[in-house]
């Protein structure tokens, strides 16, 4: 996975000098990525591949500038801000990691990573708005009018980045687990008390559909350098969402974190996101954006990603999200103290998630399919019984176990459930022990069981 940058016809903009230097680029940063698998390679053909990269760089932000200008292009400034964020800030520092480490493996791969992503990015949002191929700002629209832009030019940015044809699944999504995911968090800010969070959430097989095929995909799986490359696209891609939104409030980036599933789902609980959308895309994977301000929120210590650290950073991560060998477990329940009660009993070992309602509980059910369902029996609106049959109406849930927690165990009322044919009940009143041994023993059951 990652061993070269493949050329795509779609990333012309249509103008011919600057479409010949992205060419240029694209084909320096393949040929580094194919003398990184040569190990006969020496350090000084490393260094001078990337110094040549590094001057072309220079070379055509200076006439990109140039032209914006002579055309007297109205994002010209913002433009020329991202390039000297790039020139200024990115690559001084990962040329000191590069000197630092006498460029060892882990710093080039960093290098090139970050340097893939955000030519990828920057060439199919910034320079292609230059030609109008991207849709214009919306200016002073109301919450709602605001909501239904934001969708319409997050599915044009799929569309321009990656071909894909990206449709709105929830403009309310509440945090729910869907695969495997990278969860990657950018704060921005102007140096005052308020800034804003987005968090992207990529599931890895849209990663590896869109990131990876474009960097010569050859595996399944995800690692360091396509972790890299996707941070740096992502960028691309929110700075070009939050230039459409003024009112999204000052642009320059002041932290970047990758966040596990479960400092996820605790932003969700501490306060509802101004925005959170989920989106899918016909079977390549799904995506969410939400947008936030933190500082209206309880504040996490989390490991901001710096150059030097970038690299430890993201293997760290890779290593906590490896796919999960452990049987799911949905939990739903309307108590929120329940709810934790029961995910701190079963987390050890078992992969959990949390729904607060039926509605919830089958959008959980949709993205992410549980191995079983802990169900609470009395909930208000929607109860256990009505979600079970909701559960087994679709043909393809139909077959997930339910075990049902109830407070009520008259005869009368364990009668009502028993009936329902559910895997299993559970009495609220039980040692805590007593249900994970129940869970434990129905898992066990299972695996023993003929298949």
């Amino acid at each position: 996975m990652g061993n070269q940058l493949v050329w795509q016809d779609r990333f012309n903009i249509g103008v011919d000098f600057i479409d010949r230097e992205h060419k240029k680029l694209f084909s320096i940063l393949d040929k580094l990525f194919r003398n990184g698998k040569q190990k006969e390679k020496s350090q000084w053909v490393c260094q001078e591949g990337i110094k040549y990269f590094k001057d072309h760089a220079m070379k055509h932000f200076a006439e990109e500038e140039a032209y914006m200008a002579s055309i007297h292009y109205a994002d010209y400034e913002t433009h020329r801000h991202l390039h000297d964020n790039f020139r200024k800030k990115t690559l001084p520092a990962l040329e000191k990691e590069l000197q630092k480490t006498s460029f060892s493996a882990d710093a080039v791969s960093h290098f090139l990573g970050v340097c893939a992503g955000w030519l990828i990015g920057h060439t199919l949002t910034e320079d292609c708005a230059i030609t109008g191929k991207v849709t214009s700002k919306w200016r002073d629209l109301l919450l709602e009018e605001e909501q239904a832009a934001m969708c319409q030019i997050i599915i044009r940015l799929m569309d321009d980045l990656f071909q894909l044809k990206a449709q709105v699944v929830s403009e309310c999504y509440n945090g729910e687990k869907f695969g495997n995911g990278i969860y990657y968090r950018l704060v921005y800010g102007d140096g005052k008390d308020e800034n804003w969070e987005i968090i992207l959430v990529l599931e890895e097989k849209l990663i590896l559909n869109t990131i990876g095929s474009m960097m010569g995909g050859e595996s399944n799986t995800m690692n360091e350098l396509l972790v890299n490359a996707s941070r740096y696209t992502a960028q691309q891609f929110v700075n070009r969402i939050r230039m459409h939104f003024p009112s999204s409030g000052p642009c320059e980036m002041k932290e970047e974190n990758l966040l596990t599933y479960d400092q996820f789902q605790r932003v969700f609980e501490r306060q509802k996101p101004q925005f959170s959308l989920l989106f899918h895309t016909g079977g390549k994977g799904y995506f969410a954006y939400c947008a936030m301000a933190p500082h209206l929120l309880e504040q996490e210590e989390e490991t901001s990603i710096k150059a030097d650290n970038a690299m430890l950073e993201v293997r760290k991560y890779l290593a906590k999200n490896k796919q999960s060998k452990k049987n799911k477990v949905l939990v739903v329940d309307d108590s929120e103290l329940m709810r934790q009660v029961i995910k701190d009993l079963l987390s050890k070992d078992y992969e959990v998630s949390l729904a607060k309602s039926g509605l919830s509980a089958i959008r959980c059910i949709t993205l992410d399919r549980p191995d079983l369902v802990v169900l609470d029996y009395e909930m208000p609106v929607c109860d256990g019984s009505q979600i079970l049959k909701m559960i087994r109406s679709e043909e393809e849930f139909a077959d997930i176990p339910v075990i049902f927690l109830t407070s009520r165990v008259d005869k009368e009322s364990v009668k009502k459930v028993v009936a329902l044919k559910p895997a299993g009940y559970f009495s609220k009143s039980l040692e805590l022990e007593d249900i994970k041994k129940g869970i434990d023993d129905y898992f066990k059951k299972k695996s023993s069981s003929p298949k």
